[in-house]
Parts: structure tokens; C-alpha cells; sequence
């Protein structure tokens, strides 16, 4: 369909027809994980046909450094991890009339250990859980048709496990957890639905794989 005489609804429906699933092409050592430029060239052109352009925000920073000391042999060492979490306004405006408008409040996190990277890496999966969220493009975790059974249902015992493993990977200790999950979802930690939970993860396991291959 043409983007003359479209409004900004019509365009964005257009741009979201046209991407109906991604697979998880990017690999790490232990992940397989859709990477924030496939999630990007997968919209790109079609937002540029329609005359769209996408405008980030942030509207608040909130950053938690946590320090672990251990021992490496003999040798005392110690590992900051600097968690970044963003509160962001994500706006679509169509290029062919600017007044119109849709502002959706987001929020995005990212995770490193040198410290200069947390910001970016939280607008980098910012942006891509925005695309693959605001245009309902599912990836090969995800199962449409399993949506509202997801939803209803808590998550199981070894998907909280494996949270909890990706979590201590990041440096990050048990005790945020329930924190972090109330922030995000309203829910406590053990109390995550399956869809929740399922969202969750494969967040926590596309930072420490894009991290890894940083």
C-alpha cells in the first residue's frame, strides 16, 4: 500500500504486516539470540518507505553498581558491574505530517562490567525489544498461539532456575531479583507468569550474549 494519504496508525500497520517472524540468527558461545541489527534491518525499510521516523527519549536514569570480591587462586580480586536502567518516551512521528504523533513510554536496561558501556547497551536493547514489542513480531522463543495460556500461567520451577543462573552470570546477586521483576512486571519473582518469565530471560540471555561478543 502506498504511504500517500495515510495516516500515522495506517503507516505503522503497514510496517508491522510486513515483518511476520525473525529467527535467532546470532550465535555466542552458549546462546543462540536475535541481535539488535537484525531486529532493526527487519523494519528498516519499510519504515523508510512509509515516511516514519522513530524518536528515543530518555526521561530518567537510575544506575546500581554491586561489587564481588573472590579469590582467584591466591589472589584477592574484585568485579563491579554497573546495571543501567533507563525510563525512555519511544515517538513515532510521520514524516509527511509531523503533528501526528504516538508516544509510548518504555523502559530499557543494560548491563556491563567496564562501566562506559551501561547507557548504550541500554538504548541499543531499548530500541530493539521496543521493535520486536510495539510491532508484535514474534522471534522462534515465542508461540502466538500459546499467548493467553502464557499469560495465566506461572512459570515453571527450572525457568525461574535458569533466570537466576543468567542473572548471577551478569554479576548481578539474587537478592534484585525480586526487585527487578516487581519494576518490570508487577509480579515478584516467583510469582512470574509463564509469558513473563519466558520475556525475562531471553533479555537476560541477549545481554550476556551480545556482551560476550562485545
Amino acid at each position: 500500500m502506498s504511504s500517500e494519504k495515510l495516516n500515522i496508525y495506517q503507516k505503522l500497520l503497514e510496517v508491522r504486516k510486513d515483518v511476520s517472524y525473525l529467527k535467532k540468527e546470532s550465535q555466542s558461545s552458549q546462546y543462540s539470540y536475535t541481535g539488535s541489527a537484525q531486529v532493526l534491518a527487519s523494519v528498516r525499510k519499510k519504515i523508510n518507505e512509509q515516511g516514519l521516523l522513530l524518536i528515543p527519549r530518555v526521561n530518567d536514569k537510575n544506575l546500581i553498581t554491586e561489587t564481588v570480591e573472590y579469590t582467584d587462586g591466591n589472589k584477592p580480586k574484585k568485579t563491579t558491574t554497573y546495571f543501567t536502567e533507563l525510563s525512555m518516551t519511544m515517538t513515532w512521528v510521520n514524516a509527511e505530517n509531523p503533528t501526528e504523533t504516538v508516544e509510548c513510554p518504555w523502559y530499557s536496561q543494560g548491563v556491563d562490567i567496564a562501566g562506559e558501556k551501561g547507557v548504550g547497551k541500554a538504548l541499543t536493547y531499548g530500541e530493539k525489544y521496543f521493535i520486536l514489542k510495539f510491532f508484535n513480531i514474534p522471534t522462534d522463543k515465542d508461540d502466538p498461539d500459546a499467548f493467553q495460556q502464557k499469560h495465566e500461567q506461572k512459570a515453571s520451577k527450572e525457568v525461574l532456575e535458569k533466570i537466576k543462573g543468567v542473572w548471577a552470570k551478569l554479576g548481578l546477586k539474587a537478592n534484585q531479583l525480586d526487585a527487578q521483576a516487581l519494576s518490570l512486571y508487577n509480579q515478584k519473582f516467583f510469582q512470574l507468569s509463564e509469558e513473563n518469565a519466558d520475556y525475562f530471560l531471553t533479555k537476560l540471555e541477549d545481554q550476556l550474549a551480545e556482551g560476550a561478543n562485545k
